[in-house]
């Protein structure tokens, strides 16, 4: 494709090293061009699939390349404001990791200079650029399942290493944090509706929460999730109504988890089953942000959407 976006990535994260490289590398329409790093060791796994790939030795010199139209930001938590603000004033495109905000208030400022300076910047939340959540929530509007009473959901994994971000206080660590965004929008996405009322159940370790037992009230469903770090690797989401039900077995690590696969249950002892064994939402994502910034088509996970996760993490923070 003429004239590719092309990225920069601020930071030589294992993620950014596993998944989200590679997925620009791999995107129609994509060019990874540049990366942030100060570690030379840490630059060569990015320069084996890129062989041509700019390193800078700071995220303020990649962010001053005029050669990057982009940039992907897999910082710590904390850090993601901060520099997804410095990366709009720098005149670049912004996908950022989720969580963007650590508090839904703080997505004002970047929706605020999103829209002051006319650029995209969006939270890298794959799982709605994956075709089983586009198919989950057309199959829940055209009323497959009939009248919604529950969704419940499942994501866990063990992660014990007190020295990693996810475990630490100061950089934004907790379940909710990391893959609560996953179980709460998810759910969020296919209904379109918001939640009126949450009750947490909550264990911490070393003031982070490990382990959110979450049940809400919706306007027309009840929900229930469980999230945790200290748990044997499981994810399922089902969303039942008085018509039938929809299993998502793998809904939000497709192709690392397992196979993304959605079962439609209906009466009559009906089961239709759908498979998308060659997805990959991370390229789906990247591919997808560079259509909106050719077309000026609506992105599909806008900043107003993940500030409403944002804000149903709020609510459990503050029921606690």
């Amino acid at each position: 494709m003429n004239n590719p976006i092309r990225w920069g990535v601020l930071g030589a994260s294992n993620f950014a090293r596993e998944q989200m490289a590679p997925a620009i590398h791999a995107a129609s329409g994509a060019k990874l061009v540049a990366l942030a790093t100060s570690s030379p060791e840490k630059a060569a796994p990015f320069q084996q699939f890129q062989p041509d790939l700019r390193v800078h030795a700071s995220y303020d010199a990649l962010l001053a390349d005029p050669d990057i139209d982009a940039v992907y930001v897999p910082l710590p938590n904390h850090l993601h404001v901060e520099w997804t603000l410095k990366a709009l004033e720098a005149g670049k495109h912004v996908l950022c990791e989720k969580p963007l905000a650590m508090q839904a208030d703080q997505f004002d400022a970047v929706i605020a200079k999103r829209d002051a300076t006319g650029l995209l910047a969006a939270e890298a939340y794959m799982i709605v650029h994956h075709p089983q959540w586009q198919m989950a929530k057309s199959l829940y509007a055209s009323g497959a399942i009939g009248k919604l009473a529950l969704v419940d959901s499942v994501f866990t994994y063990n992660n014990p290493d007190q020295s990693n971000i996810r475990n630490r206080p100061e950089t934004g660590g907790g379940s909710l944090p990391d893959i609560g965004v996953y179980t709460f929008g998810s759910a969020r996405f296919v209904t379109g509706e918001e939640p009126s009322a949450v009750q947490p159940h909550i264990r911490r370790e070393n003031g982070v929460e490990v382990f959110a037992h979450i049940t809400a009230d919706f306007p027309s469903f009840r929900y229930s999730s469980v999230t945790s770090m200290r748990m044997f690797n499981r994810q399922y989401m089902a969303f039942h109504g008085d018509k039938g039900v929809m299993h998502l077995t793998c809904p939000f690590n497709a192709n690392v988890f397992g196979a993304a696969e959605l079962t439609l249950e209906k009466g009559g002892m009906v089961v239709e089953t759908y498979r998308w064994p060659g997805e990959n939402h991370y390229v789906n994502q990247v591919e997808n942000f560079g259509h909106a910034l050719r077309t000026g088509d609506a992105y599909p996970c806008p900043l107003e959407f993940s500030k409403g996760t944002q804000a149903m993490i709020d609510m459990v923070n503050a029921a606690e």
